[in-house]
């Protein structure tokens, strides 16, 4: 029996910079597949190129050479309108600081990214109240991220992320702004949401501890796969 075509492949992925006339090697021809429903853990210290390799899968920027694949759909031949509709509908993203958007509450914040996908806004209001729910936000939908604690902040990016199903979460450091007992809690609530709907996930940290959790783990060393 075959398996399941990989979420997202990328082959030989290469990125490079130049600062001051010296040319510097980011990522140095990067080889991985994620599964179906595989949650990978990242690790390596700063610096090693982890955000770079995001920013890739994510379709964040250029300037890359080698092959992303995502969703059976090679980026390279797409232009910045198809690029933009294939993050858009497979890709949900969760970073280190949330990002929300300060002058919409909690619940509008979950909603938005919905609503550019064309659903309609009682199902998107729907969606997001079971999110923010399974996530112990029930009492704080109406609240503006101002008045949120970190750890809430966090929970409103991640149900925000997943609030599309995507086929792929990115996550950069997601609890690395949290105090440890509320970046375990944290985890372990993304970890559940993920698994519970399938999706794949791609979390980048410097946390053995916390990477342990994950089906898998992929080390950057040097710019690659290691």
């Amino acid at each position: 029996m075959n398996s399941p075509a990989p979420v997202i492949a990328l082959r030989n992925l290469a990125r490079s910079f130049e600062q001051g006339g010296v040319r510097i090697d980011v990522l140095r021809g990067v080889n991985l597949q994620i599964a179906p429903g595989e949650i990978v853990a990242l690790l390596g210290p700063s610096g090693s190129g982890k955000s770079t390799l995001l920013q890739a899968v994510g379709l964040l920027e250029g300037g890359f050479s080698g092959q992303i694949q995502l969703a059976g759909t090679e980026a390279s031949d797409l232009d910045a309108a198809g690029r933009t509709t294939l993050r858009r509908e497979h890709l949900g993203f969760v970073y280190q600081f949330h990002h929300l958007l300060p002058d919409f509450n909690a619940r509008e914040n979950v909603v938005l990214p919905q609503l550019l996908l064309g659903v309609s806004r009682r199902d998107a209001e729907t969606r997001a109240n079971e999110l923010l729910g399974a996530l112990g936000l029930e009492h704080r939908l109406d609240h503006r991220p101002s008045q949120l604690s970190g750890g809430e902040q966090q929970r409103v990016a991640v149900a925000r992320a997943l609030a599309n199903k995507p086929k792929l979460v990115l996550a950069d450091e997601p609890t690395g702004n949290l105090d440890e007992k509320t970046a375990d809690r944290v985890l372990s609530e993304f970890l559940e949401l993920v698994r519970g709907q399938g999706s794949s996930a791609l979390v980048a940290t410097h946390n053995e501890r916390l990477a342990a959790r994950m089906d898998r783990v992929v080390r950057l060393h040097e710019g690659r796969i290691a």
